[in-house]
């Protein structure tokens, strides 16, 4: 070993985890800063929150299976966990790192000096604080560890110091990296035979089987395996939002998304099943639509990686506790065509019910109405979208826009959702595309989401992250309208409308005098060109459409 700063140990780890690009608000460990400036060619990208950070970093960690690292001084530490909470809910590894306090000065009305190490205890998997030197390698190395095993997950690093400072001491270390764990999955655990072949012979002797794959099957890598499964033994899929780039929506066998934010083809096939296969998925409240799609009591199996989730929500007929895409590729080892046939009759069912969903929404999918119909934009974003893009998607209606209406067309599409924070999708949509340079980036929000951290745009073009953002505008959050109609009786007051109504902003015009590239779109055939025009653009392009504020999307089907 030889003698280094705790600096020198993290930009060498950094760098030997293949970490592109670190997400941070200053000050906070700034001699770190200066060594991965001499000793790295990461990039150091100084954001407008530590909120964003946290966002960007977690799309990177999406997009890329790495872990994404984001950072913050000790007082914007309780941000920095609040912009966690959306990769906790996601299972997406990031690598969250703060100043903390001196043992020197506890408890002595320093300034700014708060005890963060509880606000992060809930959105992660490890919570440590880092006080010497010498820690630096075995802690860094945990991190990466605990981030990347298992279901993936947050971890967070309080350097002593409220900006760090102990990154400047020295000692005799080593920065020795374990590069498995810079790539999700490090393991990949096998199946139980008997286990796998109780599970197989419940699909296999189902007369109505469906599968509902989630955001497991994304970070297993097992997509491929999973329709090779689907389309042998001739059983329909949906997909949670997490799984939705599990298969292509216009594959034969695909339904939809399942649960709340839904497709309503995929509630009524799963609630017509007659056993239900859950992969990759916890089978929570969203996927489930509060464990009413499917209800409880229906037949089921879960394969998982996480003992604990197994049969946490359904009981089940059978269960496999192992990694995804090898239980997936095991099962095709062990199976054959012959029960297939016997579904022909199911298939030709959930065919009927997604042509009956397409046929419902036909007119509003193909809508010429000024303003622009939400649906009308769906469509267009599934015929004209890249077909390697990466696709990352708001939560409110902005997910139940895409969640329902979108359609990815191309298996080398991605899918990335936010797991319940309204503006999360732009600085997660910029963090993927510093993961993933050489792929087209999309990101679809609405004016309440794009408020939020609308000031990244000067980082992002800034910083030159050429992604393409559409922000669907109508001037106000009107996924409360339906909330506020109940509770006024019906009919809304003046006051009432203001609680989520907006004023009418020119967002193309406010991206170009921050740098970018705006778009304003007024009428439905105006899209294509404008999609067109923004992805040979050159630098990041914001097209705000302008859109219907009446428009609703579906609730889901029961």
């Amino acid at each position: 070993m030889t003698i280094m700063s705790g600096a020198q140990v993290m930009a060498d780890m950094l760098k030997g985890y293949g970490v592109t690009h670190v997400f941070m608000v200053p000050a906070v460990l700034r001699r770190t800063m200066v060594e991965l400036e001499l000793r790295t060619d990461i990039k150091r990208l100084h954001v407008h929150s530590e909120k964003t950070a946290a966002y960007m970093a977690d799309g990177y960690a999406r997009a890329t299976g790495k872990p994404g690292i984001c950072m913050a001084q000790v007082i914007g530490a309780l941000n920095l966990a609040a912009g966690l909470r959306d990769a906790h809910l996601a299972h997406s590894p990031v690598i969250a790192m703060t100043g903390g306090r001196d043992p020197s000065t506890k408890f002595r009305g320093v300034y700014q000096e708060v005890d963060d190490v509880p606000a992060f205890e809930p959105v992660t998997k490890f919570n440590a604080t880092i006080d010497s030197v010498d820690r630096f390698p075995d802690m860094i190395r945990q991190a990466f560890r605990v981030a990347a095993s298992g279901t993936p997950g947050p971890v967070h690093l309080q350097f002593q110091g409220n900006e760090g400072q102990i990154d400047a001491e020295e000692a005799d270390m080593e920065a020795l990296c374990e590069t498995a764990f810079s790539q999700i999955p490090p393991f990949r655990p096998e199946p139980s035979e008997v286990d796998l072949r109780s599970a197989l012979d419940q699909l296999e002797s189902a007369e109505r089987p469906v599968i509902i794959a989630g955001g497991g099957v994304r970070a297993s890598g097992a997509s491929s395996s999973l329709l090779s499964l689907a389309e042998r033994l001739n059983i329909p899929i949906a997909t949670s939002l997490n799984g939705k780039d599990s298969v292509p929506g216009n594959h034969p066998l695909s339904v939809g998304v399942v649960g709340t934010y839904s497709r309503e083809s995929a509630n009524r096939v799963v609630n017509e099943a007659d056993l239900v296969a859950f992969i990759g998925t916890t089978a929570g409240g969203m996927t489930t639509h509060f464990w009413q799609v499917p209800p409880i009591g229906v037949a089921a199996i879960q394969i998982d990686l996480e003992p604990e989730i197994i049969g946490r929500n359904y009981p089940l007929k059978a269960s496999v506790q192992a990694d995804a895409k090898v239980a997936l590729e095991k099962m095709l080892a062990l199976t054959n065509a012959e029960s297939a046939s016997r579904r022909s009759k199911w298939i030709d069912r959930a065919a009927l019910i997604v042509n009956e969903w397409n046929e419902k929404f036909h007119d509003l999918l193909n809508s010429d109405s000024l303003p622009i119909r939400p649906e009308r934009i769906c469509n267009e974003l599934s015929e004209h979208l890249p077909s390697d893009a990466i696709v990352v998607a708001d939560t409110g209606h902005g997910g139940m826009w895409m969640g329902g209406m979108y359609d990815l067309r191309s298996p080398n599409q991605s899918y990335m959702r936010s797991a319940g924070h309204l503006g999360w999708a732009f600085p997660a949509a910029l963090g993927a595309k510093c993961g993933a340079p050489d792929r087209p980036v999309f990101c679809f929000t609405g004016d309440a989401g794009f408020w939020y951290h609308i000031a990244e745009v000067e980082t992002a073009a800034r910083w030159g992250i050429k992604t393409v953002t559409l922000v669907n505008n109508n001037s106000s959050g009107n996924q409360s309208k339906r909330g506020f109609d109940r509770v006024y009786g019906g009919e809304q007051t003046d006051e009432a409308l203001r609680l989520w109504h907006f004023s009418d902003v020119n967002f193309a015009e406010i991206a170009e005098n921050m740098g970018g590239i705006g778009i304003r779109v007024e009428k439905p055939s105006d899209l294509p060109s404008a999609l067109q025009k923004a992805f040979e653009a050159n630098g990041p392009v914001i097209i705000d459409v302008i859109t219907d504020i009446d428009a609703l999307a579906p609730l889901a089907v029961i």
